[in-house]
């Protein structure tokens, strides 16, 4: 399902030109136990805490994400760094987390309320993945984000957002679902203020497919909570997210948003 750009289509050489203009600022958090998840993340490289300090919440409970752990250890013990282990976790993350599906859901609120997106959905795989040494590599395309891991010199998709289908390991199915993100990276960005959000049917015209780290995935859900104080027009509190963002990530897409921003207030 593709959805409807919130603003015309903007240049992609404007987005270029905004990331030189990004300045070194001071960052502001909304609260002191997201700068307490900040400062850990970034010192012990830690994106857990990073995914946990957008808006961050002080009751927030991490039980469904022990369940999920308890599970997925018992099955590395029995399995290994397997397709079990894979599907395991896949299916274990959509039973205890991945609830709702609502754009722009946030990591906490996944924990608290099982509402998830792309963004966050595949931050919670990726973390999986990663604590079970898997091979993987998470892609950011122009509107949403995806896992491939490497099993057995086979590619697997990990679609976050497909409960049912959404593990692929059929060669064909992996390269037909590829095929719809691969686009033209010399057509400009299509909007600076779209979500990244569900899967399309064809996006053809996509102009970014790259692998991102985990800690660039979480500048992308500061970017993604960025987008939608922007949308209501809360232009403070955009530019001070995307400050957090761009710090994770320097992308030109959160440069190029933040320059609005700020011409926004003027």
């Amino acid at each position: 399902m593709r959805f409807c750009l919130l603003l015309t289509v903007l240049l992609w050489s404007f987005c270029l030109s905004a990331k030189a203009q990004v300045e070194t600022v001071e960052l502001k958090f909304e609260t002191e136990k997201e700068k307490v998840l900040w400062e850990a993340g970034i010192e012990l490289k830690d994106p857990y805490h990073l995914f946990m300090a957008v808006h961050a919440d002080e009751n927030t409970s991490t039980d469904s994400w022990e369940k999920v752990l308890n599970a997925t250890n018992k099955k590395f013990e029995k399995s290994g760094a397997s397709l079990k282990l894979l599907r395991a976790i896949f299916e274990k993350s959509h039973k205890y987390l991945f609830k709702t599906y609502e754009q722009h859901s946030s990591f906490n609120q996944m924990l608290q309320d099982g509402y998830f997106d792309c963004v966050s959905g595949s931050a919670t795989l990726a973390m999986l993945l990663d604590q079970y040494g898997f091979d993987f590599e998470v892609i950011e395309t122009d509107y949403h984000v995806f896992i491939i891991a490497e099993l057995g010199g086979s590619k697997v998709i990990l679609e976050s957002t497909l409960p049912i289908g959404g593990l692929i390991t059929s060669p064909t199915e992996v390269k037909k679902y590829l095929a719809n993100y691969q686009g033209d990276s010399g057509d400009q960005i299509l909007s600076l203020n779209q979500r990244l959000g569900a899967p399309a049917i064809n996006y053809s015209d996509n102009t970014i497919f790259r692998k991102v780290d985990l800690q660039q995935l979480a500048g992308l859900q500061y970017y993604n909570d960025a987008i939608a104080h922007f949308n209501e027009q809360s232009y403070d509190m955009a530019i001070d997210q995307l400050a957090k963002a761009y710090k994770l990530y320097p992308a030109d897409r959160i440069a190029g948003l933040k320059d609005l921003a700020i011409a926004q207030k003027k």
